[in-house]
């Protein structure tokens, strides 16, 4: 019974609604820099590597029918692995700064607690002594 009113807690508490915003935001971020990176920053690499459009970089591994029964040949496209690296790249230094503005420690570290002054122990001593 514990892990059906377990499931029931997290079905119907905040936490499922969290997790739903969260994975909402995930992809259209995800989205949103997949666009930046193959309409933004790829196009002028592209363009310094003289003219170059990285999804379409790739080797040839065979050609499917010679090229006669209209299939394209198989490609091994590492320039559209370059640019989903790129992706990701970016991707995960969004999460890692989200992550590290999220968790920071805005409350002050709590103050050690000081031990008895100068003072005090010398009167403590001077008791001592005072009462042998």
């Amino acid at each position: 019974m514990g892990m059906i009113s377990d499931f029931k807690e997290f079905a119907l508490g905040g936490s499922l609604i969290d997790m739903a915003t969260g994975i909402i935001i995930g992809v259209a971020s995800g989205k949103l820099i997949s666009s930046l990176v193959s309409d933004v920053i790829m196009p002028p690499i592209g363009v310094a590597l003289g003219g170059v459009n990285f999804a379409d970089l790739g080797m040839k591994l065979a050609d499917v029918g010679g090229g006669d029964k209209g299939l394209d040949p198989i490609m091994l496209k590492w320039g559209s692995f370059v640019q989903n690296f790129i992706d990701f790249l970016i991707i995960m230094a969004v999460v890692f700064i989200i992550v590290k503005i999220a968790t920071r420690n805005d409350k002050p570290e709590p103050e050690e607690e000081k031990g008895p002054s100068q003072e005090d122990l010398l009167t403590e001593i001077r008791d001592a002594l005072v009462k042998k």
